[in-house]
Order: structure tokens, then C-alpha cells, then sequence
């Protein structure tokens, strides 16, 4: 067997529950497999498949996997397992909510969306700093400070002009 299909074969082994918990553990972390993971979600219930961080099993070196392995004289592979053991986290244990900022249901947490407003003010905010920092920037300042002026003197006559005809 090759090593792709012994883990396969591990895998086909396990019961259902099992394999959604090794596949939810598997997937976590991993943005790209946020529809995988909302499907194992959903499938078996979000409390029977979950896991409390990535999975981060004790792994030999590269070396060690890219090595031959001495199949001695019939070519049939060791009983030794080459495939590192995946913890199976019981059931009842919490998963975090969201992966990605999106919820199991595809639904964006409000923490994401939280993050972009913030990130698209602060970013709409440096832009207008660093507009008024150009010339044409501070010509605009200087015209629209002169318009209030204006303005405000304006306001000043017609307030004296109508205090003006007020009084007998």
C-alpha cells in the first residue's frame, strides 16, 4: 500500500462520529476549507465534531518520511505506521464560534464585520490626513476655511439688519 491509501484505509475505518471529529480537527485554521468544516458541522451536530485549537501532532523530521522504506524481500511495509496519531477530542467540548470570521452557517460573526468598518474608517481617515498634507489639499483647506468666513459674516449682517428694522 502506498501511504496515501493506508491512511485512507485508517480513515474509512473509523466510525462516522470519528472521522467528522478528525476531519473538524483537520480543517481548523484553514480558511479555505470553511465550507468542509461547515458541512462536518452541520452534519454531525456543531458539540459532536469539535476541537479546541489546531491539530499540531509530534511529527518526525521531513527526512524521516522521505527516506525508503525497507520493505524486505515480499515489499510489503512494516506494521509500524508511519502516520502520526490525530488526538480525538471528546465530545461537549466548545469549538471556537466562528472560523474565519464566518459563522458555521456562512453568516459573518459581527466581530469580522466589527474589524472591517473599523479598518475601512481608520483607512478613509489616513487618506483624508494625508490629502490635506498636499498642495492641492491645502489649497482646498484655505478655500473652505474662506467660504466660512464668508458665511459667517453674512449670517452676522442679515442678524443685524433684522435686529435693525426690530427695534422702533
Amino acid at each position: 500500500m502506498t501511504e496515501y491509501s493506508e491512511i485512507a484505509a485508517r480513515l474509512a475505518a473509523l466510525p462516522d462520529a470519528e472521522l467528522a471529529s478528525v476531519l473538524h480537527a483537520a480543517t481548523a485554521g484553514r480558511p479555505a476549507f470553511w465550507a468542509v468544516r461547515a458541512a462536518l458541522e452541520e452534519m454531525a451536530g456543531v458539540a459532536h465534531a469539535t476541537s479546541t485549537g489546531d491539530v499540531s501532532p509530534a511529527t518526525e523530521s521531513a527526512q524521516a518520511h522521505d527516506q525508503a522504506v525497507d520493505g524486505g524481500a515480499s515489499g510489503q511495509v512494516g506494521t509500524a505506521s508511519a502516520v502520526p496519531v490525530v488526538p480525538v477530542h471528546p465530545a461537549g467540548i466548545p469549538a471556537s464560534p466562528a472560523t474565519g470570521g464566518y459563522s458555521s452557517g456562512g453568516v459573518p460573526t459581527f466581530e469580522s464585520v466589527r474589524d472591517k468598518v473599523e479598518q475601512r474608517f481608520g483607512t478613509a481617515q489616513g487618506m483624508g490626513e494625508l490629502d490635506r498634507q498636499t498642495p492641492a489639499g491645502r489649497s482646498a483647506d484655505e478655500q473652505w476655511e474662506a467660504r466660512e468666513k464668508a458665511a459667517r459674516e453674512r449670517l452676522d449682517q442679515i442678524r443685524k439688519s433684522v435686529h435693525g428694522n426690530d427695534n422702533p
